[in-house]
C-alpha cells in the first residue's frame, strides 16, 4: 500500500524528470530539481515547473521550501515564503498536481536555472484540525493551481 511519494506528471514523463531523494540519513526534505530551464529576472516572480506531483495521506501536507544555498547565494526567496501542496492537490484535474516553485529574485542580476539544478525541498508534514470542524461540510473539489481553492 502506497503511503507517500512522488510521480512524474503526464507533460513531463519524456523529460527524463528524477524523483526527489533526500541525499543524507537524517535529512528532512527531499532534493527537488527545476523540469526546464528558467531565468530569474531582478525583482520578479518566476513559476519553476518541476514535473513532480505528491501523493499522501489526508491528513498531511508536502511543505516546498527554496534550497538555502541557492537562496543565500542569489538573493532569491519563494513569494509566500512556504509553498503548502494539500493531499487533494494529487491528480486534480485542472493541473494534475504538477508542482510549481514561485521564486522571487531580491538581487540586482538575473539568475540562471538549468534544468536538473536542485531549487527546492519537499518536508511531508501531518497537521491537525479543529474539534468543532465537520468533515462533512468540505464538499469542494479542486480543480486547479496557484490559487484553485480561493476561487
Amino acid at each position: 500500500m502506497r503511503k507517500r511519494g512522488f510521480e512524474v506528471v503526464r507533460a513531463y514523463t519524456e523529460h527524463g524528470i528524477n524523483l526527489p531523494e533526500r541525499k543524507t540519513a537524517y535529512s528532512a526534505g527531499y532534493d527537488i530539481m527545476a523540469a526546464d530551464n528558467a531565468v530569474l529576472e531582478p525583482g520578479t516572480v518566476t513559476i519553476v515547473p518541476t514535473g513532480l506531483k505528491a501523493y499522501m495521506p489526508e491528513d498531511e501536507y508536502l511543505a516546498i521550501h527554496i534550497r538555502s544555498g541557492l537562496s543565500i547565494k542569489n538573493m532569491l526567496s519563494l513569494i509566500n515564503s512556504q509553498g503548502i501542496i494539500d493531499a487533494d492537490y494529487y491528480n486534480n484535474s485542472g493541473n494534475e498536481g504538477h508542482i510549481l516553485v514561485a521564486i522571487f529574485n531580491h538581487g540586482p542580476v538575473p539568475v540562471s536555472i538549468t534544468k536538473g539544478d536542485r531549487i527546492a525541498q519537499g518536508v511531508f508534514s501531518k497537521y491537525l484540525t479543529v474539534d468543532y470542524e465537520a468533515a462533512n461540510k468540505h464538499h469542494i473539489t479542486r480543480t486547479g493551481g496557484i490559487g484553485s481553492t480561493g476561487k
